[in-house]
């Protein structure tokens, strides 16, 4: 976490804050030592360092109306100044933060630090570690989740029976195509029967001219029919697959020119259309947010161009300079340019944004014109030949009227002899027609299924939805639960270290429990997440007993209230945002323990500032930096 080699060396200027008139510190990465007696100042210096973060904590010299602390860091210059007008203090400048209520509680370990002192009032320690985090948002969350996936749920419900819908019809399909191959069977015998019976009939017989001629008739009748029905056939597989490719078009239109559309070259125009939307989408994301930064910087938001800002020199705020000034300085180059050429050049990147906004509106409309054209085409080709079935249908119907008119004639102009023949033609003739009537059926059933898979698309769609939502909600409830689960377990492994470092014979352990318990809040009772801090010391005779925090000595309260606010900073990870961790007041604490804490701390962040007293500050490792404070000093070090 320690990340030194990243940083260069921090310099602090102060005037005329807390007790210090002026003075110049530089700190290096690692350890820095403030060591002087009480009263010197030392913690004066902390506050400014805190103030120049952003901290509240930081007070004007009693006897000055305006004072100042900068902190240059990394290159770049925060200032945090104050100004008494009429007894009030108010503060203006650039710190380094925007929020320090993290780094106030965690970071910044002076004697009045909140998590240190919950720890000796005995306060409650779960509220100290989660008061950074939003609990309210959390817990709105969850119930905009809980709303969400009851609206799932409902919908999701109201597709239950589509299982069993689809069997059914799955079944209906089954049967209809198994009695469609019987009767296609029992065509085939009589065909096979009237080819026999056919080879077997007289030569000769009455009427013979007149009866070849209905059988002529007959034949060719039948002959248009197994033609009707066959181009039936086609048709019902072509609609079939069109059925099949509908679903990959996504609108419909109720007309169009559908013999303007070619397919092929409409889907590659689609693909090319969205992947220019996509960059333009980007493109005028990144032109709003520059004219957008730059409005704001000209209108005198200095918070939001605190990075292209370098130390304020005399009277006046970095406001003031932004909005009184004809020129500023450029954030991108850093040379002085005219406000009014910025205006111009921002003028400039709203006529592009614009343009490219319009160029994006008019590639949706081209888009969803092509995508209607595409799916209006298949509709045509679809309607087209569901109009060719009904005509073909109503054709096979006329065909089959008069075939069972033409074999009533060859009946009564046949003899006995050709009535088996004649029965046969009647039986095929009824196997035809329940074949096609099994088929129309079968076709229907097609349908009804094709549109359940529809259903089934939009609940797959649903059913995905609730796992997503499930998992947001569970990670949405277990967020709290597992970061005072974390502080817990990071305060017991802190604690569990340093008690070994310091050797504090007579205590055992210390330790954060993590309990649930039931209270009321207002008029109704509520489960609440609580720390029990739990003290094992060990007795002369090495029998063991829990004990309370006020039976421990101060230097011993002191440790755990640190090593508390360390959890706090590790859980939190203070160290990604501030640098800095200050340390005061901890005299009550013996000097070589002072040392094993300083050492350990050291680990967690990059610049660690620690306000000692000299006989404290002599236990310390050598190498470590050292700033003298007091009254004969020289005002920089």
């Amino acid at each position: 976490m320690n990340d030194s080699e990243a940083l260069q060396a921090a310099t602090v200027r102060i005037r005329n804050i807390g007790g210090i008139d002026e003075r110049t510190v530089r700190l290096d990465p690692g350890v820095t030592v403030l060591t002087g007696r009480n009263a010197t100042n030392r913690t004066s210096f902390l506050r400014a360092l805190m103030g120049a973060c952003g901290s509240d904590a930081v007070s004007l010299k009693g006897d000055a109306d305006e004072g100042t602390v900068e902190l240059e860091l990394d290159g770049r210059t925060y200032t945090r100044i104050l100004s008494r007008e009429n007894g009030t203090v108010s503060t203006d400048g650039t710190p380094y933060l925007r929020d320090t209520t993290t780094a106030d509680r965690f970071a910044f370990l002076l004697g009045s630090n909140e998590a240190r002192r919950a720890v000796v009032a005995e306060r409650d320690l779960h509220d100290v570690i989660m008061a950074p985090v939003d609990t309210e948002a959390i817990e709105a969350e969850i119930e905009r989740l809980r709303s969400r996936r009851s609206q799932v749920e409902t919908r999701l419900d109201s597709l239950d029976s589509l299982e069993a819908d689809r069997r059914s019809l799955e079944s209906k399909r089954d049967d209809l195509e198994a009695e469609i191959e019987e009767l296609e069977a029992e065509r085939d015998d009589l065909e096979a029967e009237i080819d026999a019976e056919d080879r077997t009939v007289e030569t000769q017989r009455e009427n013979q001219a007149a009866l070849d001629e209905v059988l002529s008739d007959l034949q060719s009748a039948r002959s248009d029919l197994e033609t009707v029905r066959f181009r039936l056939q086609s048709e019902r597989e072509s609609v079939e697959s069109l059925r099949e490719e509908r679903g990959e078009l996504q609108t419909e239109l109720d007309s169009f020119d559908a013999e303007a559309v070619d397919p092929g070259e409409a889907s590659d125009r689609i693909e090319s259309i969205r992947s220019r939307i996509e960059s333009l989408n980007s493109t005028i994301s990144e032109l709003q947010t520059v004219v957008q930064y730059t409005e704001d910087v000209l209108d005198g938001k200095a918070d939001l161009v605190e990075d292209s800002l370098g130390p304020v020199d005399g009277d006046g705020s970095v406001t003031d300079r932004l909005v009184s000034s004809e020129t500023t300085t450029c954030w991108t180059c850093g040379t002085e340019v005219d406000r009014d050429q910025i205006r111009g050049t921002t003028d400039r990147l709203r006529e592009v944004r614009d343009e490219k906004r319009e160029e994006r509106a008019e590639l949706r409309r081209e888009l969803d014109e092509l995508e209607r054209s595409m799916r209006a085409a298949e509709r045509a080709e679809r309607d087209r030949r569901t109009g060719q079935i009904e005509s073909l249908t109503e054709r096979r119907e006329e065909l089959a009227e008069r075939v069972e008119a033409l074999e009533a004639d060859a009946s009564d102009l046949r003899g006995q002899a050709d009535g088996d023949l004649i029965e046969l033609h009647k039986e095929l003739n009824e196997v035809e027609f329940a074949l096609d009537r099994k088929r129309d059926e079968l076709a229907s059933v097609h349908d009804d299924l094709d549109a359940l898979d529809a259903r089934f698309d939009e609940r797959e769609e649903l059913e995905a939805e609730r796992e997503q939502v499930d998992e947001d909600l569970e990670t949405a409830r277990t967020r709290i639960r597992s970061l005072t689960t974390a502080a817990a377990e990071s305060f017991n492994e802190e604690m569990e270290t340093v008690l070994g470092l310091l050797g504090y014979d007579n205590i055992e352990r210390v330790w954060l429990e993590r309990v649930e318990r039931r209270v009321r809040e207002g008029r109704r009772k509520v489960d609440k997440t609580q720390f029990e801090l739990h003290i094992v010391r060990a007795s002369d005779s090495g029998a063991v007993y829990e004990d309370s925090i006020d039976h421990l000595s101060e230097s011993e309260r002191e440790v755990v209230g640190l090593v508390f606010a360390l959890a706090g900073y590790l859980v939190h990870e203070v160290y990604e945002t501030v640098p800095f961790m200050l340390l005061d007041s901890v005299e009550a604490i013996d000097a070589e323990r002072i040392a094993a804490l300083v050492d350990h701390f050291e680990q967690y962040s990059t610049f660690l500032v620690a306000a000692l007293l000299p006989e404290d500050a002599q236990a310390l490792d050598a190498s470590y930096r050292r700033v003298t404070w007091g009254t004969d000093v020289t005002p920089t070090a």
